[in-house]
């Protein structure tokens, strides 16, 4: 146990008495609350003096990158992701988070081959997975993007998520068992808004 502890600690950057903790605790937790209001640049804000403090924190450097993401200010947001991706380069959290902006940018090429890479580190990774399917998809790389859905519904049979990407593929492939997959979905999900638009 007082391993975890101190990886943990390490993680945010920061091996301090218990006061700083205590400090450290109440910066964060002004931060959330800031954010539950949308008021993203005062949670970056309030979160300053303890970055410029451990400007090495994981977990820190994690934060700041979700909080920009949250803003839509994507340069921002990668800068603090690949900075924590530095700090702790096993840990995939930033890896994924970088991924997604790809996503959101539309550089589907990009993200495909930042998926890919989480991929070659845990294989089935949820996410990575999901990411390395929409890229695809982007592209129109259908058959690629179908062998990964499979996979992973093989893994996740009842998966709206990837029950959705399925219905997607076949939709812009006009697959024959589209409308069984439509059906699946209604079922497992009778107010799934994808289906309910998408596949009217």
């Amino acid at each position: 146990m007082t391993r975890v502890i101190l990886l943990l600690l390490l993680f945010f950057g920061i091996l301090v008495a218990k006061e700083d903790i205590d400090k450290t605790k109440e910066i964060y937790l002004k931060s959330y609350n800031y954010e539950y209001m949308g008021k993203y640049n005062e949670a970056i804000k309030v979160l300053t003096p303890l970055y410029k403090k451990y400007p090495k924190g994981y977990t820190l450097n994690l934060r700041f990158g979700y909080l920009f993401l949250l803003g839509k200010k994507y340069s921002n947001a990668t800068k603090y992701y690949k900075e924590a991706s530095l700090i702790a380069p096993s840990s995939i959290e930033p890896r994924l988070a970088l991924t997604n902006i790809k996503l959101m940018l539309e550089e589907y090429e990009d993200a495909q081959t930042l998926a890919y890479n989480i991929l070659k580190i845990d294989y089935y990774n949820y996410y990575g997975n999901l990411y390395a399917i929409d890229a695809l998809i982007g592209q129109k790389k259908y058959d690629t993007a179908l062998l990964i859905t499979n996979k992973m519904l093989s893994l996740y049979p009842t998966s709206i998520v990837f029950l959705e990407k399925l219905a997607i593929i076949y939709k812009a492939t006009n697959h024959k068992y589209l409308n069984e997959v439509y059906n699946s979905i209604k079922i497992l999900d009778p107010n799934n808004v994808l289906v309910n638009i998408k596949f009217k």
